[in-house]
């Protein structure tokens, strides 16, 4: 018997599709909602519209929302189970998990219709006679009502995996039937104003990937934590997919950009290691239908996917986007489940939904959380102090804070006890924690990643989480007054007390636009996607010491050289980080690029201004095998720094690391949109050595259209404008250099702080003259060092010049575009001067 013919048999037994109690997925789609709920249709839709672009989705079969109401009607089951949850008070737990227990054990004593397990018999042999005797299907929740693009019913019914026979099958579906009626099920549905018995429960029969023999994960076609609605996320771990989607463990996550991986690049933005301690397996001949085991520890220091499997889940999810979004007429970005097949090697998606967290944020305002600054707390209270150190840290969900006291819940018994406005602290979270979830501050778990329960749930509530902590359950205690930060990147913290801190929003609306572009400074790649949200015309200033100090954490030619390293300790730990490279040079690259890579993602096809690295011989130094390669200066921040590091032969190797990096960015992942900039070139002679040193490792100015600007802040660059014009394409004044070396003193010195002015008429008269010349050599000029984002008066200044950028720090920004504005107002410069 074909699979056809168990369709056949479902429809011309009930006469029409709408009575049929079973549907074959490949005849159904997104009209056949109020048919097999969201979770089935959307199969069917992928495996009709999708398949012939590549995309594999496990072919199955799907019991019909006409199956499941003659199951109630026919056992009478609708008065019995409103009588049942009449008058229920969902946020009193105790009642809530009584009744839920009780209208399930109604359903599951409710023999299913001899009929509906006919159909079911029907279409299950005929998998069985395409995939062999007793196959092994997953058996999936859809309810009808479910993945609407604006609410989210994800988790509140069941699935079962492993499922092999026909009397375990139709065990399955019956206990399906039974999870309309959990308790987050009959707490959300309350909650979000839908009735129980307007929504009725399809199951989805699919062959199984056998993902326990490999690797599975889900995906997202946004970024979880900021809308960016460019990247796509991806995570993996071993064995089946249950473990991530539980959270109970920590997995691999991939973040790839996708306009320029439909231009036919390979833009992997991160790729971040996780533990992945655990997987889920067949218990084979055991007495379960699952297993977990561990993870064997040279499996988890490694990457669950390859590069091209991570770039063709990316595709798909592209692909997946793009039809939702065209067959709806708005964007869609989606949440996918994907599989990998161990025994043939094959990837599959076997779940999309509309995401319904980020999709639906307000795009028109700005929400930040800053702590308060010495000064601006409130009495009583106190600011965040500078080196305040976290109790735990883990990932950060969300971009917000919160706080209250703890209540730590490591089991469902405990539930009773937790009080509105605590932060939850838990090992992890399932569907049946939801009903006091609502009512926390915060969630802080032990384990998870960014796609697990605890997280999912949390974006959707708005709260702040931190996920993967490892260890919060046992470090925190009941009633201790904790701070949970979310607000500084991918990290999240956990801080004693109930620090002070600060909500501001900002309406973009109506923000004047300026003839002066306004760009932002930025170091932190984890930031990048939060503050492309800031209005901006591009990034004037990528510092590439942040990544490299934090990111990479090792001197260049240490890993260039390691066999040769005499630091003991430092040779274990860079061992250590570089565990999953085969060649330890090829880290650094790749380190260097994925954060180079993510700002340019973040603003893109926007300028990007990198700063090639600039630290000074004792910052070098303090790197893992530094003090080895570097020599010991009386006055760094003079001495040997920037344009004449790069050609040495003491450190042009290393040099050698960072353009083929930065080669990787443009040619690689398609991000032409950034350019090099030199940082503290004395002489015109040094940047044309420079220059040719860049064009040896393929970084050839003009080619691919890669333009090389040059710092302006040694006196030289402004005396000598018109000689550096004819090597570079455009020159950025670094404020803070260059008023050191007109002033002829150590900014790192504290007896002559008080001398640095930025504003001070000679610093002001280079500046000019750096503007004039710039302008008259038809080369652009701007500005990145820090007095715009701190001297409005200074801001005019430039804008009276005639500057055709101000790059600032994100905290200043706005302010500065206000401020530019209403300088060109007042300024007699017009764009023809």
């Amino acid at each position: 018997m074909t699979t056809q013919t168990s369709v056949d048999y479902a429809v011309t037994s009930r006469c029409t599709r709408e009575e049929a109690l079973v549907l074959e997925l490949a005849q159904v789609g997104m009209d056949d909602l109020s048919l097999v709920g969201g979770k089935n249709a959307s199969l069917g839709e992928m495996i009709q519209q999708l398949s012939a672009q590549g995309v594999n989705v496990p072919t199955g079969f799907a019991t019909t929302a006409a199956a499941y109401r003659d199951f109630i009607q026919i056992a009478n089951l609708e008065s019995r189970l409103r009588q049942l949850l009449a008058d229920l008070d969902v946020d009193n737990v105790g009642d809530l998990q009584q009744r839920g227990q009780a209208a399930r054990s109604l359903i599951l004593q409710t023999p299913f219709p001899e009929e509906l397990a006919g159909a079911i018999a029907e279409a299950y042999q005929a998998l069985c006679l395409r995939y062999g005797e007793a196959t092994d299907v997953a058996v999936r929740s859809s309810a009808t009502a479910e993945d609407l693009p604006d609410a989210s019913f994800a988790g509140q019914q069941e699935t079962y995996l492993n499922i092999q026979g026909l009397p375990a099958l139709l065990q399955a579906c019956h206990r399906c039937f039974a999870s309309l009626f959990t308790d987050r099920a009959i707490s959300y549905r309350q909650h979000q104003g839908f009735d129980h018995f307007d929504l009725a429960l399809s199951v989805g029969v699919q062959k199984m990937v056998r993902s326990d023999l490999a690797t599975s994960g889900v995906m997202f076609s946004i970024d979880t934590e900021t809308g960016f609605r460019d990247a796509a996320l991806i995570t993996a771990a071993y064995g089946l997919g249950e473990t991530i989607v539980q959270g109970a463990v920590n997995p691999d996550e991939y973040l790839v950009f996708k306009p320029t991986l439909k231009q036919g690049f390979q833009p992997i933005l991160a790729k971040r290691l996780g533990s992945k301690e655990i997987k889920m397996v067949y218990d084979q001949g055991g007495n379960k239908l699952t297993k977990n085991l561990r993870v064997p520890s040279r499996l988890r220091q490694r990457y669950a996917l390859s590069d091209p499997e991570i770039l063709t889940l990316a595709k798909w999810a592209c692909l997946i986007e793009e039809h939702y979004s065209n067959r709806r007429g708005v964007d869609t970005p989606m949440d996918i489940e994907w599989a990998k097949d161990g025994i043939t090697q094959e990837l599959y998606i076997v779940q999309a939904r509309p995401e319904t967290v980020q999709s639906q944020k307000a795009q028109n305002v700005l929400r930040s959380y800053r702590w308060l600054k010495p000064g601006e707390a409130t009495e009583g209270e106190n600011s965040l102090p500078d080196r305040a150190m976290p109790l735990v840290v883990g990932r950060a969900v969300g971009t917000m804070i919160g706080q209250g006291p703890a209540r730590v819940i490591l089991g469902l018994d405990q539930i009773q006890q937790f009080q509105s406005g605590e932060v939850l602290v838990t090992s992890r979270t399932d569907p049946d924690w939801e009903p006091i979830m609502k009512r926390a501050s915060a969630i802080v778990t032990d384990q998870g990643g960014r796609t697990c329960h605890a997280a999912i749930i949390a974006r959707e509530l708005g709260i702040p989480a931190i996920v993967g902590c490892g260890n919060a359950s046992a470090v925190l205690k009941t009633g201790q007054a904790v701070t949970v930060a979310c607000a500084g990147g991918e990290e999240g913290r956990v801080y004693d007390g109930l620090l002070p801190f600060r909500v501001e929003e900002i309406k973009l609306d109506n923000l004047p636009q300026t003839r002066t572009q306004i760009l932002i400074n930025i170091g932190n790649p984890e930031e990048a996607f939060s503050l492309a949200a800031i209005p901006n015309d591009g990034v004037g200033l990528v510092r590439l010491e942040f990544t490299i100090a934090n990111q990479i954490q090792v001197h260049p030619l240490a890993l260039l050289h390691f066999d040769q390293l005499e630091d003991a300790v430092a040779k274990a730990r860079i061992a250590e980080l570089t565990a999953s490279y085969r060649h330890k040079s090829e880290y650094f690259i790749d380190k260097l690029a994925q954060g180079v890579g993510t700002i340019a993602a973040a603003f893109y096809p926007k300028p990007v201004i990198v700063r090639l690295s600039d630290f000074k011989s004792n910052e070098y130094a303090h790197l893992l095998g530094g003090r080895q390669f570097e020599p010991s200066e009386e006055n760094p921040m003079i001495g040997w720094r920037g344009a004449a590091r790069y050609y040495s032969d003491r450190y042009r190797a290393g040099f050698g690391l960072e353009c083929a990096a930065m080669k990787r960015v443009r040619d690689e992942m398609g991000l032409t949109n950034v350019i090099l900039m030199v940082p503290f070139c004395r002489t015109p002679a040094e940047g044309r050595q420079v220059i040719a040193e860049m064009g040896k490792h393929g970084l050839v100015q003009g080619q691919n259209g890669l333009q090389v600007y040059v710092m302006c802040e040694v006196p030289s660059n402004v005396l000598l404008a018109d000689e550096f014009a004819q090597i570079f394409d455009g020159f950025s004044i670094g404020s803070n250099d260059l008023t050191q070396l007109t002033l002829g003193l150590d900014r790192d010195s504290a007896l002559v702080a008080h001398l640095f002015n930025e504003r001070d008429p000679a610093v002001k008269r280079m500046v000019k003259l750096a503007i004039a010349a710039a302008k008259q050599q038809g080369r652009k000029i701007g500005i990145c060092g820090q007095a715009p984002s701190d001297y409005p008066e200074f801001v005019q200044f430039l804008v009276e010049q005639g500057i055709d950028s101000i790059s600032l720090n994100p905290d200043a920004v706005l302010s500065a575009r206000l401020a530019v504005a209403a300088a060109e107002g007042l300024s007699s410069f017009s764009p023809t001067d």
